[in-house]
């Protein structure tokens, strides 16, 4: 499975000091990231959690598309991304733009209205025109109130004291899908795929979210609790190590 060098490489990173995981950094030509545009329309702006809700399904819907497997044609590249840094790079379309972006190789979520295309990852110098010239920041997106998440789909918990912006947000619950997805068996990514990899976005109280934290045995914590932390890099917004995300594992209903 494409996402078996997450599996090996983050489950033992998390038990880490922050210093010690960084993988080799790419040369500026060679870093490589994954486009994930958010449809944010100026007359009918889409809700904050949908959005996510639908960046996060729509990261991890590339990356387990049958042309990324072996043979596919998005295999190399897509493999070659998750070989390194799984950097995503959110940028904001409407428009025109937003049409032209969807005739690029990728796969598009709508989640309650809010739509997001995450495109197959590459080398960022060779990003097209049509992604390039989108900006990454300059929208914000109120905060919304879900309710409740469902108890039979995967939960991606924001981390309630870290302030971050709609497009950063959108690539750690992405990095949150992407991690659970590695760790799980077949039969269990088959029903997730049978729901189209939907997954719910909340932030937890400071309670809830120290009650969740790995700590010091980050394997006890996924095999207990079925839950995994996304570990920023630092690269824009936040710290180094910064806990970003903690991705709960629900098992999916047939049929959800």
């Amino acid at each position: 499975m494409i996402l078996r060098p997450l599996a090996a490489r983050y489950a033992s990173w998390l038990g880490l000091p922050a210093e010690q995981t960084a993988l080799p950094e790419a040369t500026p030509d060679e870093v490589r990231a994954m486009p994930v545009i958010l449809r944010m329309e100026k007359a009918e702006p889409p809700g904050r959690t949908p959005l996510l809700e639908a960046a996060a399904a729509a990261a991890l819907a590339v990356c387990l598309d049958e042309r990324a497997q072996p043979g596919g044609l998005w295999h190399e590249p897509v493999s070659d991304w998750v070989s390194g840094h799984i950097r995503k790079v959110a940028r904001r379309a409407r428009g025109a733009h937003w049409t032209a972006v969807c005739d690029l190789p990728g796969v598009t979520v709508t989640v309650d209205g809010a739509q997001a295309r995450a495109l197959v990852p590459g080398r960022v110098v060779d990003a097209p025109r049509e992604v390039a010239r989108l900006q990454i920041s300059g929208s914000e997106l109120p905060a919304d109130e879900p309710g409740p998440p469902p108890a039979d789909r995967p939960l991606l918990w924001l981390n309630p004291t870290v302030e971050m912006t709609v497009g950063k947000a959108a690539a750690q619950v992405g990095h949150g899908t992407m991690l659970l997805a590695s760790l799980l068996g077949e039969e269990e990514l088959a029903k997730w795929a049978g729901d189209g990899f939907r997954c719910a976005v909340r932030v937890p109280s400071a309670a809830e979210w120290a009650a969740l934290l790995p700590g010091p045995d980050p394997g006890q914590a996924w095999r207990d609790r079925g839950v995994i932390a996304v570990r920023d890099a630092g690269f824009t917004e936040v710290d180094p190590g910064t806990v970003t995300v903690l991705a709960q594992y629900r098992e999916v209903v047939d049929g959800a």
